[in-house]
Parts: structure tokens; sequence; C-alpha cells
């Protein structure tokens, strides 16, 4: 199982003047009840964020939650950046820690008092895979510290108690930018399987002179499939599906439908780290995903959750 973990290690100074690092929890809850997403985020420090912007703080932590059934509900704090403690650029442990609230290698927690609504959190979670999806130096990266995450704890919203060892299951990331990508398409599923859990992810966005960077990685069954090769490509953004095949360098082949749509789908403004304003955002955590799996040599696998799955895009 992974604990220590320098997927989680800060990449950003104090003294950075544009630029975001997020470290974020999608949770599963694995009665079916729905689904929680918790982020931690760092935007602008040596500007203090974005003065005078609507979610402008520095320093954030939002929680959202995504009842089965009913529309998701975010609840955001911002706090000022005297108030974070966090640990040094590029050390292990992560230490991410803001009044209530903390996020570390292998645990979080927090509590948000916010629009009349009291939500707290309490989490413990181990893993047996890890992956960097994208890293472009200075520009930006997608890490996953915990692709198969498996959690346990409590969460508390308004006295209602979701609790359990474990509670479910999903995935702990690690973003971070000198600038949002004017478009994104990205997904995490997670598949039951046995005694530990088969994960895939992918990344879709684009990057300059026209290319459009993409990339997949399936953990199965105690392996790793690395996807870069899509065709038939087909994406709805404003109904949120995503639907392709990929091929990996040894032949492997998976056809994948990603289906977002529903009462799941929550919209959120992100701002811009230049500061000129926002942009919407669309995320679905309790999404579907089928998933088919053509090993060389061997008969097609389908892998299938229904709502063990989290698409998002721009």
């Amino acid at each position: 199982m992974i604990h220590g973990n320098n997927l989680n290690q800060v990449y950003s100074s104090r003294s950075v003047r544009r630029r975001y690092e997020v470290w974020f929890v999608r949770l599963g809850l694995g009665d079916g009840r729905g689904a929680w997403w918790f982020r931690y985020l760092l935007m602008n420090p040596a500007r203090d964020g974005c003065p005078g912007i609507a979610q402008g703080k520095p320093v954030q932590v939002w929680a959202t939650w995504f009842p089965r059934g009913a529309k998701p509900h975010s609840f955001i704090r911002g706090f000022p950046l005297e108030a974070l403690e966090l640990s040094p650029r590029g050390r292990d442990p992560l230490r991410f820690v803001v009044a209530d609230n903390e996020i570390g290698n292998d645990f979080c927690r927090g509590q948000l008092r916010v629009d009349g609504h009291d939500i707290r959190w309490n989490l413990r979670y181990s893993s047996t895979f890890q992956v960097t999806l994208s890293s472009k130096g200075c520009i930006g990266f997608s890490r996953t510290p915990h692709s198969d995450a498996v959690f346990s704890g409590s969460i508390v919203l308004d006295g209602r108690e979701f609790q359990g060892h474990p509670l479910g299951f999903g995935v702990q990331g690690h973003n971070c930018g000198y600038c949002h990508r004017n478009f994104w398409t990205w997904a995490h599923a997670y598949f039951p399987q046995g005694k530990s859990g088969s994960t895939f992810e992918a990344l879709m966005y684009e990057m300059p002179f026209g290319f459009t960077f993409r990339k997949a990685v399936l953990w199965h069954e105690g392996q790793e499939y690395i996807f870069r090769k899509f065709r038939n490509v087909f994406q709805e953004r404003k109904e949120l599906q995503w639907r392709f095949q990929a091929t990996s360098k040894d032949g492997t082949e998976v056809e994948v439908s990603l289906d977002g749509r529903g009462e799941s789908m929550h919209h959120l403004p992100y701002v811009k780290t230049d500061c000129s304003g926002s942009f919407g955002v669309t995320n679905n955590s309790l999404s579907k995903a089928v998933l088919r799996l053509r090993l060389p040599g061997h008969l097609t696998e389908a892998l299938e959750t229904r709502d063990g799955a989290v698409l998002e895009a721009v």
C-alpha cells in the first residue's frame, strides 16, 4: 500500500505571482448514497490571489456533495495567505493546513460553515497505484498520488453522518499550472474488482500550435497499461459525454464510454490565474463508465460502474 508519496510534494513557492496548485479528493460512498469532492487550493500567493474577485482568495477549501437523485451543492471558503501552513517546496510529507482544514499524503480533514451549513470530515486513504498523467515542467502537471484509493473515516453534513471502514472508493489528485487550459476533459473511474479495484484515468487538453495532449492509464489486476493513440473520439461537453478507443504500444485496446449526464452534473466557476475573470467548469462525480478491454490473445473483458466515475470538462 502507498503511504508516503512524493507526487503530493508542493511545487509552488510563496513568491510566485501567477500559479494555481490544488490537491483534491473524489470519494464515492460505498453504500451508493452519493459522492464527495474536497479541494484544497493555493493560487497566486505573491499577489494575494486575485483581490477584488469573488472566490479570488489565495487559499481556498472546497467541499461538494453529490447526492444520488438530487442536485449537487458546493461549499467554498477562502482564507488569507498568512493563515496557511505549507510544507516546503519539494519536501515530503505534504502539509497543507488552514484553520480547521488539512490535507497530507494519506489523510484529509476539514470543517466549513457556509451559508448556514456545517460540514466536517476526517478521512484516511491508501492505495496500490500512483501515476503522473502529464508533466510539462513549469507550465504545469497532473499527478495522481492515489489512483485506487480506499477511504475510511467520517463526513458530517448538517448533522447527517456518513461513516465507514471503508467508507468508499475513489481518487486523490494533485494538479498545478501557470494558467488553466482553454479546454480540457478529464475522467477517472473506479471499477470494483474482487479484493482490489481497477482504475482508469484519461486526460485531454489543448496545447500550443494546434496540438492536443491525450493520455489514458488503466490499472487492472496489478498491471499498468498506458494509452496514447486515440481514435474515434466523440465528445459532447455540454451534455458531458466522452467516448473513444485507444491502443497501447503492446497492442492492448480499450473502448471507453463515459457519461456524466443527469441531475449530478454540476457547474462551477474557476478564477483565471491572470485575474481577468472566471470560466465555467462542469463536473459530475457520479458519472457512468463502461470500458471494454482487449488484451492480445485474450477475449474482451468488460468493466462497468454506474456511479463510480468522475467526468470533468471545460
